[in-house]
């Protein structure tokens, strides 16, 4: 007869199970990505600039190829985050986020002082550098959050980047609700808004966000669903408050109202992270509990086996090693796909001069389209209301294809090995569809035009981001997934300030000439019709349809590599951790059928009067690594 036993404390939890409890929480793997969920989720204060830009071109009396080149800066500041790579490369995820608080206070805040009159009015030179500035912050809080979270959860990093990328799409909806219920319509106190909301966030979590070792866990995944499940939810519920508001007009009351339940929501994670951390915690007091965890009591137990262990080889003498060769000798000489590149492996290599084509032409697009939208909106007659509206489509779109690709991506890869690449080559694609629609100016078409941009413009990055890590490796990620940032502004740049802007104030002189004005110092200079972007879009989609077929080269080169396990060392590494930890305790991780055979063995072996215990008494025989590796000779 065989018996097992296993036994968890009675009663309810005390005070110090409590405090035990908390600490878990605190200290646990999934509060560090609830806190990163909180922190991105208010870090997109880039993918604003719509809505407040129309206040500096008025108060300082900006052309619109100067609001461009403040939208570069925007641009170059939010997406060259190599500084903040190579900072998080040798130190703590909490200083980059610290660095990043500041730089988002400063840069938004003196941008406020400059639109509201409070100082004297800067230099262009200036405000570019204030916005620079202000924008940069994000880099530092997506590389303090999202690295830590891919690295701690390598096997999943297509919905950890899905998720946390799409909240920081979200986030834009997000604040204007929140800037709605504080502020009111008072645009210009948005731009305060974003200059403390966000570092005060960070500085909250700062000593929640860090690097842990990585366990395995099987529900992993279902965890990540459940996330998503939630912040589906909130993104529904935006958009259904954005629908509901571009057809009636709220008091301050309704405003702030519909702000405190999008903040429940954003807390709603918490009760799933809550959940997982308690299993954790009851599994490690179960554990604590039975001491022994698993152990065979006989009547007449066998005698211990004894294991002769191999020698251990002696390592090479000083004189046999050989000489690592310069990071500089090895810069044209890369690992294979999948093993960590160098920075300037990465740098240098094929695969990343292709990919930074693509997000060039992909995401340089997109992004003037974005930071365009409510000057293409006025230009074509649509109400102030509606612009906000387009904004808002926007950001909620931005998330669902940030969370859409990631997260489909990942099963696609693992079920299908279907390649992220061929992925970003479909998206940009469609975003040809969205250019076009613009460049037509189909009556209302802007709405349609807005969700396919938004939607693109949010599907590349965790994509771009995924693809980063799988081809060059996790040990330079940080940088490297800001290296491939870095061609985001420069598209911008090109399309935005040297295409979009130029084209639409020499539109709008010529207008202005056909009326027989002449434009006076400091006026701002104002477009309307179709063909104040028509051109532009047109280059735009053209620039697009190159970008997919640069992207698909990509496709073409790395077809083995995405056929392979590419997650096999992950796994195999987790295991090697979890039983590094087992022998350190002296216990052997058996599966469920390795620890029923090892029952039924002894139980054969052993007297006909045998019994199986969780807390044994008298003789017993562990089965501890010995024993297993006994039997495995």
């Amino acid at each position: 007869m065989v018996a097992a036993e296993f036994s968890f404390g009675g009663g309810g939890l005390g005070h110090k199970e409590m405090r035990s409890f908390g600490l878990q929480v605190v200290h646990g793997r999934w509060f560090m990505v609830f806190a990163s969920m909180l922190i991105l989720s208010v870090a997109g204060a880039t993918y604003m600039f719509g809505l407040y830009s129309s206040d500096i071109k008025k108060s300082l009396g900006y052309d619109q190829t100067t609001v461009n080149l403040l939208s570069f800066f925007k641009d170059l500041g939010g997406n060259v985050g190599i500084i903040a790579g190579l900072i998080n490369e040798f130190t703590a995820p909490w200083v980059v986020l610290l660095i990043g608080a500041v730089m988002n206070f400063f840069g938004y805040f003196m941008i406020w002082l400059a639109v509201t009159g409070r100082t004297s009015k800067p230099r262009v030179w200036q405000m570019c550098l204030y916005i620079c500035i202000g924008a940069n912050s994000q880099t530092f809080s997506n590389t303090g959050a999202v690295v830590s979270c891919v690295k701690n959860f390598p096997e999943s990093r297509g919905s950890v980047l899905g998720l946390l990328k799409g909240l920081v799409g979200l986030s834009g909806a997000i604040i204007t609700q929140l800037f709605l219920a504080f502020y009111g319509g008072d645009s210009k106190a948005l731009i305060l808004l974003i200059g403390w909301l966000p570092a005060a966030v960070s500085m909250v979590f700062l000593p929640i966000i860090r690097l842990l070792k990585v366990v395995r866990q099987p529900n992993e995944l279902r965890v990540f669903y459940n996330l998503l499940y939630v912040t589906l939810g909130l993104a529904g519920f935006l958009m259904f408050l954005i629908i509901i508001q571009h057809n009636l007009r709220f008091s301050r009351i309704e405003y702030i109202g519909s702000a405190s339940v999008v903040l429940v929501l954003l807390f709603l994670p918490l009760a799933v992270v809550i959940f997982e951390e308690f299993k954790i915690w009851k599994s490690k007091m179960r554990a604590l509990n039975d001491q022994s965890q698993l152990k065979v009591v006989a009547e007449n137990p066998a005698p211990p086996v004894q294991v002769a262990l191999p020698p251990v080889a002696a390592p090479p003498s000083p004189q046999t090693q050989q000489k690592p060769n310069s990071c500089l000798q090895n810069v044209f000489r890369p690992p294979d796909r999948g093993e960590d590149y160098t920075i300037l492996q990465a740098v240098f290599s094929i695969d990343m001069l292709i990919l930074f084509t693509a997000i060039t032409c992909g995401a340089g697009g997109t992004l003037t389209a974005i930071d365009n939208l409510g000057q293409i909106g006025g230009s074509l007659g649509y109400p102030t209301h509606s612009i906000s509206t387009f904004i808002s489509l926007v950001s909620i779109w931005n998330y669902l294809g940030r969370v859409t690709s990631g997260f489909s991506s990942e099963v696609l890869l693992k079920k299908y090995k279907f390649p992220r690449p061929l992925l970003l080559t479909l998206v940009l694609l469609l975003s040809c569809v969205g250019h076009l629609l613009i460049a037509f100016g189909v009556p209302n078409s802007l709405y349609v035009a807005s969700v396919i941009i938004g939607f693109c413009f949010g599907a590349q990055w965790p994509l771009i981001f995924a693809i980063i890590s799988e081809i060059f490796g996790l040990k330079y990620y940080a940088t490297l997934i800001n290296v491939g940032g870095a061609a985001s502004p420069i598209g911008a740049y090109l399309l935005n300030v040297k295409v979009a802007g130029n084209l639409y104030d020499a539109e709008a002189l010529k207008q202005l000439k056909a009326l027989g004005k002449v434009r006076k110092a400091g006026e701002d200079l104002t477009c309307e019709g179709v063909p104040c972007y028509r051109l532009a879009f047109f280059i735009m989609a053209a620039v697009a349809l190159f970008g997919s077929l640069v992207s698909f080269i990509l496709v073409i080169r790395t077809r083995k590599f995405y056929r392979s396990d590419i997650y096999k060392k992950f796994r195999e590494a987790a295991e090697a951790a979890e039983s590094d930890v087992a022998a350190s305790s002296g216990m052997v991780p058996l599966t469920e059928i390795e620890a029923k055979a090892a029952v039924a063995a002894t139980a054969t072996a052993a007297a006909p009067s045998s019994t199986f215990s969780a807390a044994p008494q008298g003789s017993e025989t562990n089965l501890d690594l010995k024993n297993r590796a006994g039997e495995n000779q």
